[in-house]
């Protein structure tokens, strides 16, 4: 760090892959004292020793924090060690974890300042009243803001950002609906920035090589007109190589998407769309509105016309969903074809209406992060640990795209049950949920396959090793030795027919 630069606005990624698009709009926005700002990011896979280590210069008077709900916990560990070594700089905190009910959280009475609501203007006049000794209330509240009075955050991305990293960008803020599990639903509508001088940012991101865009809004297809025009523009680029990532509302497709969709390539497109639940009683309990019909004619629509890629939303844990319930909708989803299924499990973000469920249905979270549910009335703690293991093992087996071929034999005409069972059968069989092998998987579902759903061992044999295959696995496959070395007992005329079968 330059030593000009006495505050530093830092925050913990989940990953390097993930720039941070809230810290850049804070950067952009400090006015006169951006020249001695500098912008730290750091992961989750970092110590904090490490981290305060290489924050901590002799110059610096102010770090702020983004504190999300990923990485509070180091974030407040970073932060107890700075107040040890370093109680002469000004800590300030902001973000939506620590925008709501502060009371109980232990990061707020490590910290100087807390900023709570958006605070892209609001830092940059904290840190110059702290740098003049004006600074008086320990919490600040920020004043809506007018999107137009912004400074732009793209011309932050550094080249290697750009090279790299995935680059968020935003079209809009907030959103018009009130789904309960969502700090969205807290928005009074949802407002888009100025769209030619946006569309001119991407332009210059663009010309600079960048090629990732990650959309943040949460109603992309909220207004067909912006839609349309945005959309338009990157297909004038779409042979530069680009990848876009947009959240869609499942029931809304008008004309002009239907028209402009078709025209993008094959792995450009992702569409991430939150379904939640199916289960209508559930859906007007959180006040969620979504014309099922529409919903799931969309998506067939999508996955029968387009090239893009779907990453379709889950959530288990709402008020009055059971594991039955949940089941059905599972298997209505999967019936319609998305590429990815992310089975989440509700967690108790801090501010959101959910809340006023809790008595009622007397639901159980965690009280540190992430607050996921424990139990409520019509699911309890074991029936929650086995959604918690289906959704992990889902994503090795199930999105992964690593079982083209043995995924289809195995769900059958259901999908849930199926895969439940095999869920439940892992975690007996290994009790782990994590640091699995590859090809231990595959030796695993060969066994469960064959022997406990005694299915016929030519077929999935054959099918897996089209699939270790598929996924370049160098050797012959544990399960395919295994076989072989069983047959080999059975008799020389039986071993032959099998070896024909089955050695190359």
């Amino acid at each position: 760090m330059n030593p000009t630069q006495d505050i530093v606005l830092c925050t913990i990624n989940a990953r390097y892959i993930h720039a941070s698009l809230g810290l850049r709009y804070l950067y952009a926005n400090m006015g006169d004292l951006q020249p001695q700002t500098a912008l730290r990011e750091f992961t989750l896979e970092q110590r904090a020793e490490d981290i305060v280590e290489l924050l901590l210069q002799p110059h610096i008077k102010i770090i702020g924090f983004g504190v999300y709900i990923w990485n509070v916990t180091l974030t407040t560990d970073v932060i107890r060690l700075i107040k040890v070594i370093r109680p002469d700089i000004s800590i300030v905190i902001g973000g939506p974890e620590v925008s709501y009910e502060l009371d109980d959280q232990p990061i707020s009475k490590l910290v100087d300042f807390t900023i709570s609501g958006a605070a892209d203007i609001r830092f940059g006049e904290l840190c110059q009243d702290i740098l003049d000794g004006q600074a008086k209330s320990r919490q600040v509240s920020s004043l809506p803001i007018e999107l137009d009075a912004l400074t732009s955050p793209y011309p932050h991305y550094s080249d290697s950002d750009i090279a790299h990293r995935v680059i968020y960008v935003e079209a809009s803020r907030g959103c018009p609906f009130k789904c309960e599990f969502c700090l969205s639903s807290l928005d009074k509508t949802a407002v888009a920035f100025d769209l030619p001088e946006f569309l001119g940012h991407m332009q210059d991101l663009i010309d600079r090589g960048a090629r990732q865009f990650k959309f943040v809004d949460r109603t992309f297809n909220l207004k067909a007109a912006t839609s349309k025009r945005i959309l338009e523009f990157f297909l004038e680029h779409i042979d530069k190589g680009l990848f876009l990532h947009f959240e869609l509302i499942p029931d809304r497709l008008p004309e002009v998407l239907l028209e402009l969709l078709p025209r993008f390539p094959a792995n450009s497109l992702q569409f991430e769309i939150g379904i939640q639940s199916f289960n209508a009683e559930v859906q007007k309990r959180i006040s969620r509105k979504q014309q099922h019909d529409k919903t799931c004619e969309n998506l067939v629509w999508l996955r029968e016309n387009t090239e893009a890629h779907i990453h379709a939303d889950l959530i288990f844990g709402l008020p009055g969903e059971t594991l039955s319930s949940f089941g059905e909708g599972f298997n209505l989803l999967h019936s319609l074809g998305p590429q990815e299924i992310q089975v989440g499990v509700l967690k108790r973000l801090r501010g959101t209406p959910i809340a006023r469920h809790t008595q009622e249905f007397d639901m159980r979270y965690q009280t540190t992060p992430p607050y996921r549910i424990l139990a409520h009335k019509d699911a309890d703690f074991d029936t929650m640990q086995r959604m918690v293991r289906f959704a992990r093992y889902w994503d090795l087996i199930g999105n992964s795209g690593r079982f083209p071929k043995g995924l289809p034999i195995l769900l059958a005409d259901n999908a849930f049950e199926r895969f439940m069972t095999l869920s439940d059968w892992l975690f007996e069989t290994t009790t782990q949920t994590h640091k699995i092998a590859l090809a231990r998987l595959f030796t695993l579902l060969h066994e469960h396959l064959v022997h406990v759903l005694c299915m016929d061992a030519e077929l999935i044999e054959e099918n897996l090793l089209d699939d270790y295959q598929h996924n370049r696995l160098k050797g012959r496959p544990t399960f395919k030795q295994t076989a072989v070395a069983a047959v080999l007992t059975q008799g020389p005329a039986t071993a032959g027919q099998r070896q024909r079968r089955h050695v190359s």
